[in-house]
């Protein structure tokens, strides 16, 4: 690619000789497929993307010539090979077009048909089950009975997942009963490459999905992360399914799906750069953190300014909707000053 000498410009093919004067002795334009054959000083009309005939060995643009009837005259001399594609100059015969793993961005998609190649292979994306759990839950758009708050986090993730162009997304719901906790996540694990699991992961008298995580044969990774928010997150394989199940606080629930989830489906996909990308900024904001946990902190950074914002907890969203990145504050930080350097990850939003 090009499979010929391409024309570079608009303007006149050459058999360059020592004189400024040529005659013209005809045209090609792009997709002809006819060759004329050119003595040493002669030319031919050309436009961008034409074939350069294997007689001429310059072009020169047409704002660098004079037409005189049949004859032209060049402003100035041009090197050969000038304004000419050669062949194989973006890429040669038997090269490799695309390494294996390359993201097929709109541009390799093109480059791909502009080699004539229309299949692929790829790594198929994830089928992913949504599971929510909580009897206090209520679908927005209902009454709301006194006791009951309404389900946000299934959208919330269903959104977040869309924004990372994974759309093979089911949601599904379970009250706070053990058997039919069982019965459902059974049911999602044995058809579903990946399952998110909300709320019942903690120690609860009501949560059961540790139990029933446990008694379906879910392989355990890890269980409770010394982090904050999202302490009691779960991640466990059973087959070739993997498992999250994320707290159920809104604002923990999102922050474990970024740090963790995120990680999860870039590796799915095979991609190299697998964790959202890690910058340093300075703050304008003064914040104590309390507690020994190291903690994930909704901020917004702009051009290498970060602002933590007030309404941490780990069950409002209010301020994660105004957030870009998450700081990370190292256990051993209790104090972050004004002019102090952090360390952002940047959300994909």
């Amino acid at each position: 690619m090009p499979p010929f000498r391409q024309s570079a410009m608009d303007g006149y093919a050459l058999h360059r000789h020592d004189d400024l004067s040529y005659k013209l002795i005809g045209e090609v334009k792009a997709g002809d497929g006819h060759e004329p054959e050119l003595k040493k000083g002669e030319a031919v009309r050309i436009f961008t993307g034409a074939p350069v005939p294997d007689s001429a060995n310059a072009v020169i643009m047409q704002e660098k010539v004079v037409v005189n009837g049949k004859s032209i005259t060049i402003l100035e001399q041009i090197p050969l090979e000038h304004n000419i594609r050669p062949l194989g100059e973006q890429v040669k015969a038997g090269a490799i077009a695309l390494k294996k793993n390359t993201k097929l961005t709109p541009a390799a998609i093109g480059y791909l048909l502009s080699l004539g190649i229309t299949e692929v292979s790829v790594y198929k994306k994830p089928s992913i089950a949504i599971v929510t759990t909580g009897n206090e839950l209520v679908e927005p758009g209902q009454d709301l009975p006194h006791g009951k708050i309404y389900e946000s986090n299934s959208k919330m993730l269903l959104s977040a997942l869309y924004n990372l162009k994974f759309y093979d997304v089911t949601l599904y719901t379970v009250e706070d009963n053990y058997p039919k906790t069982v019965e459902k996540l059974n049911a999602v694990i044995n058809t579903n490459d990946l399952v998110i699991i909300t709320g019942g992961i903690s120690v609860g008298d009501y949560d059961f999905v540790g139990k029933a995580l446990k008694d379906l044969d879910v392989e355990e990774c890890f269980y409770k992360v010394k982090q904050k928010p999202g302490k009691p997150l779960f991640f466990g394989k059973k087959a070739d399914t993997q498992i999250f199940a994320l707290p159920g606080n809104p604002a923990a629930a999102l922050s474990c799906f970024y740090v963790y989830v995120y990680i999860a489906l870039q590796k799915m996909m095979n991609c190299e750069d697998v964790e959202l990308p890690r910058i340093t900024g300075t703050s304008i904001s003064n914040f104590e953190k309390k507690g020994d946990r190291p903690q994930f902190l909704k901020a917004i950074y702009n051009k290498g300014k970060v602002e933590i914002l007030e309404g941490q907890n780990s069950s409002m969203l209010q301020t994660f909707a105004l957030s870009n990145a998450l700081v990370f504050a190292p256990e051993d930080i209790t104090k972050i000053k004004k002019g102090d350097t952090l360390e952002v990850i940047q959300l994909p939003i």
